[in-house]
Parts: C-alpha cells; sequence; structure tokens
C-alpha cells in the first residue's frame, strides 16, 4: 500500500487532472479517448496492476482483482474487443469492496448504471450485454499497451472525463512540479483575461495573424 507521502502526490495528480499532468508530461502517455469513463464525474490516480487478458475472456481479470493492492488500478489489454463485455457490475462491487482505485479496460464492459450508481470508476470503450468466458490464459503485472499507450506495472494512471494518461513512476515528481509550474502561469493569463486582454495577446498570436492578413 502507498505511503501516506505518495498518496498525498496521487491525490495532487488527480486534482490537477489528466490534461494537465499529459502536457507537463511532454504531451507523452496519451491514451486513446476511445476509452472514457462510464461517469463524467470520475477521477482516478493510482498506480497501474497491469493485465493481459484473452479478448473475450475475464479469468485474468478476476484474479487480477484478487491480488491487486488497494489503491491500484487494474489496467486491461483487452485488445479493444467490442463483442464481449470484460466485467459488470458483480467484479465492479468486489474492487469497489477491496479499494482499488478503478478498472481500465481497453474493451467493453456492461451494468453500465449500476457501476456508476455504486461510484466506481471504470474506463472502457463502449458497452456490450454479453459475457465473456473464463477459461482462457493471460498474464498480470507484466508490460502492456493499453489505447496504444504503453504500460509498465507501477506506473501512474490519471484519469478523468478529459481522458487518461500515463505517467511513469519514476517520473511522477518531476510532473508534478510541471504541473504545478503549469497551473500558476494559467493562474497568470486568467488575471490578465480579467483585466481585459484578449487571449491573442496573452498567447502572443498577434504576429502570426499579421502573417496572414488578418490584422
Amino acid at each position: 500500500m502507498p505511503d501516506a507521502t505518495f498518496t498525498a502526490k496521487l491525490d495532487l495528480l488527480k486534482r490537477i487532472g489528466a490534461a494537465t499532468v499529459h502536457e507537463a508530461l511532454g504531451q507523452r502517455g496519451y491514451v486513446d479517448a476511445a476509452i472514457a469513463p462510464l461517469d463524467a464525474a470520475t477521477r482516478i490516480a493510482g498506480p497501474a496492476y497491469t493485465v493481459d487478458a484473452t479478448a473475450g475472456d475475464n479469468l485474468m481479470i478476476h484474479y487480477a482483482l484478487a491480488e491487486a493492492e488497494p489503491g491500484d488500478v487494474v489496467v486491461v489489454d483487452y485488445k479493444g474487443f467490442m463483442q464481449a463485455a470484460a466485467i459488470g457490475d458483480i467484479m465492479a462491487f468486489s474492487a469497489k469492496t477491496r479499494g482499488l482505485g478503478g478498472i481500465v479496460i481497453d474493451g467493453a464492459v456492461r451494468d453500465a448504471a449500476a457501476v456508476v450508481e455504486m461510484g466506481f470508476a471504470v474506463f472502457c470503450r463502449g458497452l456490450c450485454i454479453t459475457g465473456p468466458t473464463k477459461s482462457q490464459p493471460g498474464r498480470v503485472a507484466v508490460p502492456i499497451v493499453v489505447g496504444g499507450c504503453a504500460v509498465q506495472p507501477g506506473d501512474i494512471v490519471v484519469g478523468d472525463r478529459d481522458g487518461l494518461v500515463v505517467v511513469p513512476r519514476g517520473e511522477v515528481d518531476s510532473v508534478l512540479r510541471a504541473a504545478q509550474e503549469r497551473e500558476a502561469r494559467e493562474a497568470a493569463v486568467r488575471d490578465r483575461l480579467a483585466a481585459g486582454a484578449t487571449t491573442m495577446q496573452v498567447m502572443n498570436l498577434e504576429p502570426q495573424l499579421r502573417k496572414l492578413g488578418l490584422l
């Protein structure tokens, strides 16, 4: 389980949000925007417990939910499979009860209304009413690719309604510093806008607009 200092860093990443973290990471760590939260109010930040699952089968996801630690985000390479749900409300309830930080599925889920009602964070490509098999092999705690993004076990997954970003575990401190600096700059921009400046002036876009003959 993360110590108090690391938990505080995760809370800060969650508050700052995926878009700012993505910029602070140098626009790296982008996860395909098609993988979105069931509930737009969802915010997550936690270490990735990775799962390489067989498309259409969720045996290894059941195993992962039993093995992951509280606060972990179970991240599943489901191969973008949309013809069978990887999880439903029972598995989400188990994950919530065990204190997991969320589930990210590169594929489909079901029982969306119940999952949203219980307040558990699930990101997925979409919905499918068909259930999966529970018999095929897979792997956990291995490098995977989800939504075009490489994810190492223990990388930090940050997500909200804007999308998902994956931060290499060793870069958390530098990303936090860059994100906080970006927040400070944006606060200064808002002050200038509130005082009457335009976004063209604040972002020094007038020279470019002159080249285009617009000014």
